[in-house]
């Protein structure tokens, strides 16, 4: 019987094992991950008023119900954990689908003042991740800048603009929503160093900021008209074409005098230095850009400075290095062969990979299907060879003498009660526990 352990229970993990057991009827699955909830990025990075896609949910649970597939939380693999290499003794074969842990930096000076943050940590903190800190980020806030044009950079834009009365009914944590509902902020700039035919957001997502109560959109047909494309969109692929004739639509269109927000979305403008006021960010200065001619910008020399007591970078995730695998520093990816590890060129026994340490941070949720739908078909290549190592009957006991106590399924289906309970008592729906105490504690009373 063939053991596999699969590194990461968010979707490129669960579509992996999703994958393993359909395919072959004797494998057995363990879906380990860090934190004491299953789900990656569904749960802690997919915007809180995006019930549907966190619907996808379901979807997973499925997964990890199988009979032959068992979660194991709160299982660190590397530095404070369990060694890759020791995982590779105890299965096998193991799949690391570890995403992309980090984000990108805009390399400029004053990147790090105190009001600084990617917004992957604001993400966080709204989702309740229990690695997030609650540094104040709208203490003292009246303007906020959000530098990128993807769907990550509109998600916090949204939850900058949101109002108490929309957000209470998520699962955001309670102080998030607090805090949220007693934001100061009046202007929030979306900022694009690009134009708007090469923004990344999808149009869904962009018509959403102007569905906002009490919020006002502004954008600038002038830095619209920048761009080559506006004039005549129609030779655009359907979904740059339709986020400009969106834009084209706001565009001069002054926002209507009740709203009481207005979220400024801003093209052709590349940070160049956030400056200091008082201790911490103040505002951001950027170079004015225009197109090269070959689908980039150059600067122009001019200048202009926004004003934000809030900066939120959102220019990409990348990947970090795992210990014990190799690691290309310039894709922040696992290098690999249709999903085999490659070490130094050559094929590591055992080793794979799926989801973005395998390709990068690029592509939806369903794109991962595809992608462990190939991994696993090398990794079941390679079955008879795997087969000839001789592994544990059951990883489980393996990992407890190592000080490893992994939080079961029964023990998150415990934290699931807990959130219902403490949503309950907040005259909510569910909400999220917000820190890894309570966390592994409503986990721990299951497991007692």
């Amino acid at each position: 019987m063939l053991r596999v352990a699969v590194v990461g229970s968010g979707p490129s993990g669960c579509y992996t094992a999703q994958s393993l057991v359909q395919q072959d009827p004797q494998v057995r699955v363990d879906v380990l991950d860090r934190l004491p909830c299953p789900y990656g990025l569904v749960r802690y990075g997919v915007a809180p008023d995006h019930e549907k896609i966190k619907s996808l949910q379901n979807n997973l649970r499925t997964v990890l119900e199988h009979e032959r597939v068992r979660f194991l939380g709160g299982v660190p693999v590397g530095p404070g954990g369990v060694p890759a290499a020791r995982l590779e003794e105890l299965y096998h074969a193991v799949v690391y689908c570890v995403g992309a842990a980090t984000d990108r930096h805009l390399g400029i000076p004053g990147e790090e003042l105190p009001g600084s943050w990617s917004a992957t940590e604001f993400v966080s903190w709204y989702s309740a991740h229990p690695d997030a800190v609650d540094d104040g980020f709208l203490r003292e806030a009246r303007s906020a800048v959000v530098i990128g044009v993807g769907n990550v950079a509109v998600d916090v834009t949204r939850m900058l603009a949101r109002g108490v009365a929309e957000l209470s009914p998520t699962d955001m944590p309670h102080a998030a929503l607090t805090a949220l509902a007693a934001s100061r902020v009046t202007d929030i700039h979306m900022v694009g160093r690009r134009g708007p035919s090469q923004a990344r957001f999808t149009t869904k997502e962009l018509r959403e900021l102007g569905t906002l109560p009490g919020t006002g959109i502004v954008v600038d047909p002038e830095e619209l008209a920048l761009d080559p494309a506006f004039p005549d969109p129609s030779a655009l692929p359907a979904a740059q074409r339709r986020n400009v004739e969106v834009l084209r639509g706001w565009a001069g269109t002054p926002p209507a005098p009740e709203v009481h927000r207005r979220i400024r979305l801003r093209f052709f403008l590349r940070p160049v230095e956030l400056l200091e006021q008082g201790g911490r960010v103040g505002a951001v200065r950027f170079e004015r850009t225009v197109p090269d001619g070959s689908g980039g910008v150059r600067g122009t020399g001019r200048f202009e400075d926004v004003e934000a007591q809030l900066v939120l970078r959102s220019v990409g995730y990348r990947g970090v290095p795992l210990e014990g695998l190799p690691f290309d520093a310039a894709t922040g990816t696992v290098p690999h062969s249709a999903g085999r590890v490659l070490r130094e060129g050559a094929v590591a026994p055992g080793a794979y990979v799926a989801g973005w340490i395998k390709r990068g941070p690029t592509g939806v949720i369903g794109t991962n299907r595809p992608c462990a739908k190939e991994t696993v078909t090398s990794l079941l290549e390679d079955a008879g060879e795997l087969l000839r190592r001789d592994v544990p009957d059951d990883p489980l006991p393996a990992l407890r003498a190592a000080g490893i106590e992994p939080v079961e399924w029964t023990g998150w289906r415990a934290i699931e009660r807990a959130e219902a309970d403490l949503g309950a008592s907040l005259g909510r729906t569910v909400v999220k526990l917000p820190d890894w105490d309570s966390l592994l504690a409503a986990a721990r009373r299951a497991e007692a």
